[in-house]
């Protein structure tokens, strides 16, 4: 009888027979069309965001976003203009079956059809291929997106009123004004409060009087024979309600 024979060994799977460190798969197999996602793909990717992360912050470092004047929620002439990436949406708001009572169409169906769309073309066209001949589907709905996306961003910029835009988001220069005066009351029973706002400020039909640099006779000849878009024979008071006008206006200072 030999030795060891009849004998069974039983191996317990819960003990792994070597011990292997934690190191990558050897892809040398594939070369340049696959690595290891640690550390190799992962560097990779935080290097180039990196590079992104810094550009970014200096552009902004270089080019401070613009400011606006203070919002007013009673201005309703204010026409509100989003960031350049939202461009296309609110381009889609301004044809005629996209807005006003169609408004759920242009900013809910419309883009929840073209994103979902995006959404499924992997599902659409699961091919093996890479190349972008072999993947029509994948491919044709991704440049339409982007030829759209364009478009509307494009038409958006080009038929937007940008020095009306300009004019109305302007930090406007605001002063201490006392509006129990007697030159303050006048203003408001001339009607000026309704194109040069209530605080001298300024507005849509009227330019701001304050910080305006003129002489008291400079401000009563314009009330009296108007200038510019201001016709003549706005004032209807005495001489001496107009020079109290006239010498409010003038005095009015940024603070």
């Amino acid at each position: 009888m030999h030795r060891g024979k009849g004998m069974k060994f039983v191996g317990d799977s819960r003990i792994p027979a070597e011990k292997k460190p934690n190191i990558p798969k050897d892809y040398s197999e594939y070369p340049g069309k696959t690595e290891a996602f640690w550390p190799n793909f992962l560097l990779k990717e935080w290097l180039v965001g990196a590079v992104f992360l810094i550009g970014f912050l200096c552009l902004t470092v270089a080019h401070p976003s613009p400011l606006e004047r203070v919002a007013d929620p009673t201005d309703a002439g204010y026409i509100p203009l989003p960031d350049w990436y939202f461009l296309f949406l609110y381009q889609l708001l301004k044809y005629s079956y996209a807005s006003g009572p169609y408004t759920v169409i242009g900013a809910i169906v419309i883009p929840g059809l073209a994103f979902g769309s995006l959404m499924l073309a992997p599902f659409l066209d699961r091919g093996p291929h890479r190349r972008p001949a072999k993947r029509p589907i994948a491919v044709g709905m991704m440049l339409l997106g982007i030829a759209g996306t364009f478009y509307l961003t494009w038409e958006s910029v080009a038929t937007h009123d940008w020095e009306a835009a300009a004019e109305q988001g302007k930090i406007k220069a605001e002063a201490e004004i006392d509006k129990e005066s007697d030159g303050y009351k006048l203003y408001q029973e001339q009607g000026c409060i309704s194109c040069h706002g209530d605080n001298l400020e300024g507005g849509a039909a009227g330019k701001a009087l304050v910080d305006n640099g003129l002489e008291p006779a400079k401000i009563a000849e314009i009330a009296k024979n108007g200038q510019g878009a201001m016709p003549a024979g706005v004032f209807k008071g005495t001489d001496e309600e107009l020079k109290v006008l006239s010498e409010f206006i003038s005095s009015v200072k940024s603070k």
